[in-house]
């Protein structure tokens, strides 16, 4: 047997069933909203491509791969870690499409890491992961907010360090 088939999973592995049903589900759903809709207000304000929208869809339909992974009618035959697998390499290529490249300068890194974060948080959610994904969504919007002073105060943008000195030779007789 594979180790990664379902049955491989010990019997006695604890299952994240939904306990209400469709309750729970759409529970599930509108946080997992709620906790992109949060994430994408930050990157909107900062006038990313991926804002509200993109960070909400990219986080309810984690939550809905992830929930439906763990519905009964399934039985062994779904594997959720699987399911989480296929998430995480899907919204790969969403990150890699929001890179850009010009010249020697790189963008996108971090709306990239965001739309992974979004999935993420999606994930925790539809797992059953309320507190950790709130707590997580806090985390991460306080260091977007934070860190982008410190960035423009200690670190020059345009400028790699490993790049030379500048000299301005616009004055001089040559």
């Amino acid at each position: 047997m594979r180790r990664t088939s379902p049955g491989a999973v010990p019997a006695e592995a604890e299952q994240l069933p939904l306990s209400g049903g469709d309750a729970d589900l759409g529970l599930r759903l509108v946080v997992a909203l709620l906790l992109g809709l949060a994430l994408g207000v930050e990157r909107e304000l900062r006038g990313h491509p991926a804002g509200i929208k993109t960070m909400a869809l990219i986080a309810v339909g984690a939550c809905m791969f992830t929930t439906l992974g763990l519905l009964p009618e399934f039985g062994t035959r779904v594997d959720p870690t699987r399911i989480a697998a296929q998430i995480v390499t899907g919204v790969g290529f969403l990150g890699a499409g929001a890179i850009m490249r010009q010249g020697s300068d790189v963008h996108g890194l971090t709306t990239a890491a965001s739309i992974w974060v979004a999935a993420s948080l999606g994930m925790a959610v539809g797992f059953g992961y309320y507190i950790i994904a709130v707590f997580t969504t806090f985390l991460v919007i306080v260091m977007l907010v934070a860190i982008r002073p410190v960035e423009l105060r200690f670190f020059r943008r345009n400028r790699r360090h490993d790049d030379p000195p500048i000299i301005d030779r616009r004055g001089s007789d040559q």
